[in-house]
């Protein structure tokens, strides 16, 4: 289980723990992953223990197990707050000032 108060390094392990394990339950080699996502096997060993891992590569995984939408929920689009919106007048925010930053305000993923 992963929480706020995990250290970055068991998060690591447990979501690498976590894609081996889909990979098992769709009875699939770690040969069979690397063909079709058109990764080397070594790298799939090696993100499979938390080695030299991408982001890249996590889509490319993700990709292969049809699991895309999974990012989706992990982190959903937030879009623009309609209040924000008319503070912007139309006008996308592309800067954060930070200045009412509040640690607080983040949920848990």
């Amino acid at each position: 289980m992963i929480s706020s108060k995990s250290s970055n390094e068991s998060i690591l392990e447990e979501l690498m723990k976590r894609v081996r394990q889909r990979r098992l339950n769709l009875n699939m080699t770690q040969e069979q992953l690397a063909n079709i996502t058109g990764l080397h096997i070594q790298t799939i060993k090696n993100f499979e223990s938390g080695n030299n891992t991408s982001l890249l590569t996590l889509i490319q995984i993700l990709r292969a197990f049809g699991d895309l939408s999974a990012l989706d929920k992990f982190l959903p689009d937030p879009g623009i707050s309609p209040v924000q919106l008319l503070k912007l007048k139309g006008k996308e925010r592309e800067r954060a000032s930070g200045a009412d930053f509040d640690k607080e305000k983040i949920s848990e993923w």
